[in-house]
């Protein structure tokens, strides 16, 4: 009779403990080489490209900034494209972060004080992604744009969904930083 009832609280333990509830393993973040950030000026003209590459990642060759002139009193239609580049063929990323779009968010911010960015995109909560902007410049002047894209962050968290990063949380996937020029 002991051995029943000690069969039975092991199958019990046995069964709890494989039980649908448990955790799931979460997914290895992505290698991100390249960040494209096209804007496309609304009164017509070239578009404006603001790019990062590293091919090989953290660590070895230093990344590739490149960047072109903003023109003064312009407002653009921003779109990021996020790729990984070391791989055959290359995987295209933000295509995940739109599927996942619930799960990322796009963060900018500038140390210039005449240029001003707002989302044109959301997830299916409303709330902000940032693969899609409205990027909007005053007079001339230079400084720095800062884009990250933060992985899980609390987008119900205080200003989150207005650009406000300091609350964010999550974990950042890339950042980058771009010296600006606007003329």
């Amino acid at each position: 009779m002991k051995i029943s009832i000690y069969f039975l609280l092991f199958s019990l333990l046995l069964f709890s403990a494989c039980s649908d509830d448990d955790p799931e393993i979460p997914q290895e973040e992505e290698l991100i080489t390249t960040l494209r950030y096209t804007l496309i000026p609304s009164q017509g003209g070239a578009p404006v490209v603001l790019s990062f590459s590293d091919p090989d990642g953290d660590g070895g060759n230093a990344p590739v900034i490149t960047t072109s002139p903003l023109q003064a009193n312009e407002t653009y239609i921003g779109s990021i494209v996020v790729l990984n580049e070391s791989l055959n063929p290359t995987e295209d990323i933000t295509i995940e972060i739109a599927e996942e779009a619930a799960d990322h968010q796009f963060f900018f911010s500038s140390s210039i004080t005449d240029l001003d960015i707002t989302y044109g995109d959301s997830d299916i909560d409303g709330n902000p992604l940032g693969l899609v902007t409205e990027l909007s410049t005053g007079g001339p002047g230079s400084g720095s744009l800062t884009i990250i894209l933060r992985h899980e962050p609390d987008k119900n968290g205080m200003g989150v969904s207005e650009g406000n990063i300091a609350n964010a949380g999550g974990e950042t996937d890339i950042e980058v930083t771009f010296n600006v020029q606007i003329e």
